[in-house]
């Protein structure tokens, strides 16, 4: 089943079925449907699979015969781990305060408040 075959190509690159669905430009709950079995892949997401994983024989993708990973492959798998993620960029918070408050009533009137300091 090819739902098997795409867990198989998930597990060998170490991804997670977000970080996939991502790495194919596909919805994740697109995904999920396909994994759980209860949507069949449409054409255009296994040429998704084919174009982002050249190493994965489409042969094997679809029909389940072959090798996987593709013995002329010498790509290195692929990993999300955190060497490979940008660093985080760091975020001071500010303090907000409110210096005027507007109220828009629905017949057009409004109103402004000041808080008190």
């Amino acid at each position: 089943m090819i739902a098997e075959r795409l867990k198989t190509i998930i597990d060998h690159y170490a991804l997670t079925s977000s970080s996939f669905a991502d790495r194919l430009g596909v919805q994740r709950s697109s995904l999920s449907h396909i994994l759980n079995g209860r949507n069949k892949p449409s054409l255009d997401f296994v040429i998704k699979v084919d174009r982002s994983f050249p190493e994965v024989a489409l042969h094997w993708l679809l029909y389940g015969e072959g090798s996987f990973p593709s013995s002329t492959s010498n790509t290195p798998p692929l990993s999300d781990s955190e060497e490979n993620l940008p660093p985080t960029p760091k975020t001071t918070s500010k303090k907000w305060q409110a210096s005027k408050i507007a109220i828009f009533y629905e017949d057009g009137t409004f109103e402004f408040f000041s808080p008190k300091q």
